[in-house]
Order: C-alpha cells, then sequence, then structure tokens
C-alpha cells in the first residue's frame, strides 16, 4: 500500500509540473518564436527539503518515476490465483443443486459473481504483459487452499447438510490460502495493477470467511 502511495504521487507530481510548465513555456514561446522552434522542454523537479527546485529533461523525470515493471512474482501470483479461483468456481457451481440451505447457496453466488470478473481481470493483465510465464506457476497442487480431487469427489457426492459442512470447509480452507499468496505477492512483487488486485483478494476473501464461519 505505501508502495502505492508512493507511485500516485510520483505520477501526480510529474503530471502537475509538466501542466504547470507548459503553461508557462507557451506563453514565453509567444515571445520567442526562436524558442518555440528549438521544441526543448524540461520539467521542474521539487527540490529536498531547504533546496529550491530545478528543471529537468523530461526523460530524467521518467526515470524518476518508481519502476512498476512485473517480476516474477507477479506473473507466478496471477497464473497461480487464475487456477485458484477457477477451482472456486467448481465448487460454487455444485451449490445451487446440492446445496441444503439458501444461506450456503447465497455464499456460493457471491463467490462465484466476485471471482469470474476477478480471472478476467488477470487474464487481460497477462495478455497485456506479453502472456503467460514460466514462473514456477504449473506446480497447483502447491497451491495453498487447494482441494484434492478426493475432496472434491466427495463434495461432487455430497448433498444437503453434508454438502453444506463440506462446502464450507474446503472453501473456507480455499479462501485463507488465496489470501496467503496474496500477502505473499504483496511483499514479492512489484506491479502496481497486481497490488491492487492482491489487496482486493485480501479484503474480499477475509471478509467471506468470516461470513462463512459465522453459517
Amino acid at each position: 500500500m505505501i508502495r502505492r502511495q508512493r507511485a500516485v504521487a510520483a505520477v501526480a507530481l510529474a503530471a502537475f509540473a509538466v501542466l504547470a510548465l507548459g503553461a508557462c513555456e507557451s506563453a514565453s514561446d509567444d515571445a520567442n518564436p526562436r524558442a518555440a522552434a528549438s521544441g526543448g522542454g524540461s520539467v521542474v523537479a521539487p527540490g529536498k527539503p531547504g533546496e529550491p527546485a530545478r528543471r529537468i529533461s523530461p526523460e530524467e523525470a521518467a526515470r524518476r518515476l518508481p519502476d512498476e515493471k512485473p517480476n516474477g512474482a507477479d506473473f507466478r501470483y496471477v497464473q497461480m490465483m487464475i487456477v485458484h479461483h477457477r477451482q472456486a468456481l467448481t465448487m460454487t457451481e455444485l451449490a445451487p443443486e446440492r446445496a441444503g440451505s439458501t444461506p450456503v447457496r447465497k455464499v456460493a453466488e457471491r463467490i462465484a459473481a466476485a471471482q469470474r470478473p476477478e480471472i478476467a481481470a488477470m487474464e487481460a493483465w497477462l495478455e497485456n504483459n506479453g502472456g503467460p510465464r514460466d514462473q514456477g506457476a504449473h506446480d497447483h497442487h502447491a497451491m495453498p487452499g487447494m482441494a484434492s480431487e478426493g475432496q472434491l469427489t466427495e463434495l461432487r457426492r455430497a448433498k444437503g447438510k453434508a454438502f453444506d459442512e463440506l462446502f464450507l470447509k474446503l472453501m473456507t480452507t480455499h479462501h485463507e490460502g488465496a489470501v496467503t499468496m496474496a500477502v505473499e505477492v504483496l511483499g514479492e512483487g512489484n506491479n502496481i495493477l497486481v497490488e491492487e488486485m492482491a489487496n482486493d483478494v485480501i479484503a474480499q476473501q477475509t471478509a467471506e470467511i468470516n461470513r462463512m464461519r459465522s453459517l
């Protein structure tokens, strides 16, 4: 969260400086056609406490912005979380026919409604950043919270109260695993969009864990 705030502040500061300088230079260029013809430009960079601001080139200003290029942890998280979310959808799809209580059906509906668009957002992020990368994301069984094939088979066979109890147990563990993964990428990743997605997972799935535990 701190990294995100620094990034937003830096971008806003650079944008403000460019706009302010552009207005000043526009006026001076009208009076000095030669300066306008030269195409030169600069950005006002604030100095350190007690130091005056100074002009720097747009290229240097760009270099001073935080580096948000995705790293291996970002790619690994997004690729693994897509698979993680898809398993959650596999479980929620069973609820309409097999759940015994309305609250469990409602929980399943909310989870599905939240995770489908999250999958789409993560798939779009991958596409925008050059597609999947081999960053160790292929080891799906090592992901925290994933239900085993045996547990999924048991869930598919359960009905009524038995389904409700097993669904809540498996989905709570599943959500806890997702939160663990999100916390890890906040410490290891570098991309602000991945950071935002991870913070959303933490907030949303923590709330759902508390809701499922209350049922």
